[in-house]
């Protein structure tokens, strides 16, 4: 006989379908869209699971014209797009090699490469001509892995940013390098560089912040949906609980 005092399983919290967090952790409902120039592709590997802290669909939310495709490959960049591109030099991609703003004395906050990795020449004439941006969304090695298994990358322009201050997740997630940003702080700083348009980068930077907040209220009251996150011990090669 079925005991009816035992206590019924909770029903399942649901889903945001636009940002797909769990609806606690939501904020869709305060972001601002924003009409600006350029394209943006965003191209997230399969295994990013990060949904509490994820930033790319709420990125991609704030621009009509943004696209966010989930994949490991694609044939080229119309087919990532959905929409034919005349000539893919006119795209930049986040470049994601050794190449640092600091090491090569960059005082831009972009920063495009040439080929050999240095910093190209007639940098206003190279930025001015872009359409689009591409960024690629997932850990860093989940990043490399899209960088190296979609060769038609090689064809946009390579840029860096030099960003001015440290990414606002601060302690929540430990980036691998100093100039790493989240994909939201990624867009608003080149977006906005490149139009000229600090407000993007304003909107962008609030609904991190936003984000970040109810993070970090939600972990106090439901941690199973805001765990805090685990880092590696590098003196034991173990991962842990950070402490608060």
């Amino acid at each position: 006989m079925s005991n009816p005092t035992a206590a019924a399983p909770a029903d399942p919290i649901p889903e945001c379908p636009h940002c797909q967090k769990p609806m606690p952790l939501c904020i869709c409902d305060s972001v601002a869209p924003i009409e600006n120039r350029l394209g943006l592709l965003i191209l997230q590997h399969p295994q990013e699971q990060d949904r509490a802290l994820g930033t790319a669909r709420l990125t991609a939310k704030h621009f009509p014209n943004a696209v966010l495709r989930v994949g490991l490959s694609w044939p080229s960049l119309s087919k990532a797009l959905g929409q034919p591109v005349e000539n893919a030099s006119h795209w930049a991609v986040l470049y994601l090699g050794s190449a640092r703003a600091a090491d090569l004395e960059a005082e831009a906050e972009i920063v495009a490469l040439n080929r050999k990795g240095e910093v190209a020449d007639n940098q206003r004439a190279i930025l001015g001509k872009l359409e689009g941006v591409v960024l690629l969304d997932g850990t860093w090695s989940q990043a490399k892995a899209l960088w190296w298994r979609n060769p038609w990358m090689l064809k946009c322009q390579r840029v860096i940013l030099n960003p001015s201050r440290p990414s606002r997740y601060g302690r929540l997630r430990k980036e691998p390098r100093k100039d790493g940003l989240s994909t939201i702080e990624a867009a608003a700083a080149i977006l906005a560089g490149l139009e000229r348009r600090p407000d993007i980068a304003e909107t962008l930077h609030a609904s991190f912040e936003r984000m970040l907040t109810r993070y970090r209220e939600v972990q106090a009251e439901m941690p199973e949906l805001a765990p805090k996150p685990v880092v590696k011990d590098r003196r034991r090669g173990v991962r842990r609980g950070k402490r608060a």
